[in-house]
């Protein structure tokens, strides 16, 4: 199958850092190419990720991120060099609604984001001749209307993580610097429950520094380590010698993906029962589900959770290799009328 990824002009392919979709995309295009399918990537030009890419695209733009001009540009040329490929895939929303696709190549699009009414409507008008993916069961249960050919949960390259032994003496916290990640009450759990805190966080934006700056530095005490953004093989480090992972989310994430890494490290996970965490977690297995003022009492308990069932978490339901196998289906779905359709 010759298959054509898109993903937005703000990153790279996959990320230094910060970038979830990226890294997603990334493990993705791997594992297809692994699974013997021809891939071709539309990315920003300095992306590292060992596929075949569409040629002509810039460098990455993180200071523009989420601007509609320079993803609308980015889209444009990306379709420009999709002609021959069998299926499209686009990370990107610009890209599903832009009308000069190449004809006759069906479009899939994954939602990345969450689902309020405006987005909501825009997936609703690119049903009509796209097929739509959600990440999780619960990003699209608050829109039941919304066609969705496929709930296909993230996976990650296990290959890329080391299983580590949580011997840090410390709890993680790993997300971007605002309040709907937790980060505020990661504080406070940890210190309820007597154990240092080292917090990796992304913060790029006016509203992130102003949040650090503000709320976070002026909080953090001898026994909270702010370490700023990591790479990779940093936060799979950082998380590995971990005893837990602090996810106490504040609004409905539609996946996690720092649970999975996590997970894959073999540390737990502490988390509020709200978007995919409860999709992703066990209770008791691999981590706890509570609310953010009862997940300090879940510490000790932490102790009880076996690494290697954390891993085998990961390598049972969340590998990039299942990742490829749900999507590689979902493409023969959409692909069998179009096939049928020029069948002599």
């Amino acid at each position: 199958m010759r298959i054509g990824l898109i993903v937005g002009p703000w990153f790279t392919v996959p990320p230094t850092k910060y970038g979830g979709t990226e890294r997603v995309v990334d493990a993705l295009a791997c594992a297809l190419m692994t699974a013997g399918h021809q891939v071709l990537l539309a990315t920003t030009s300095d992306s590292t990720c060992p596929v075949p890419r569409v040629p002509g695209l810039g460098e990455s733009e993180p200071g523009e991120l989420g601007t509609s001009e320079s993803e609308l540009n980015h889209v444009i040329k990306a379709y420009a060099g999709m002609h021959h490929v069998d299926i499209i895939h686009d990370h990107t929303l610009a890209g599903p609604l832009y009308a000069h696709r190449p004809p006759g190549i069906p479009v899939v699009t994954t939602i990345h984001g969450p689902l309020p009414d405006r987005t909501a409507g825009l997936y609703r008008d690119m049903a009509k001749n796209t097929a739509i993916v959600a990440i999780s069961q619960d990003q699209c249960s608050g829109v039941p209307d919304l066609p969705i050919a496929a709930v296909i949960h993230h996976g990650i390259d296990l290959s890329q993580v080391t299983a580590g032994e949580g011997k840090g003496g410390y709890a993680c916290f790993v997300g971007r610097m605002c309040p709907d990640k937790g980060l505020l009450e990661a504080v406070h759990i940890s210190r309820k429950a007597g154990i240092p805190l080292r917090i990796a966080a992304k913060m790029h934006t006016p509203a992130e520094k102003e949040f650090h700056d503000q709320v976070v530095q002026p909080l953090l005490g001898p026994n909270e380590d702010f370490l700023g953004e990591l790479s990779d093989p940093e936060k799979y480090e950082l998380m590995g010698d971990a005893l837990v992972l602090l996810n106490p989310i504040q609004w409905s994430e539609p996946f996690g993906l720092v649970m999975i890494e996590a997970l894959a490290t073999g540390t737990p996970v502490l988390a509020t029962p709200r978007g995919a965490a409860p999709e992703i977690l066990t209770h008791g297995l691999n981590g706890f589900l509570a609310p953010a003022g009862e997940l300090a009492n879940y510490m000790e308990a932490v102790a009880g959770i076996s690494r290697a069932a954390c891993r085998r978490t990961v390598e049972e339901r969340f590998t990039a290799a299942r990742m490829a196998a749900d999507h590689l289906e979902l493409y023969a779905r959409v692909l069998a009328p179009v096939e049928e359709a020029v069948r002599p």
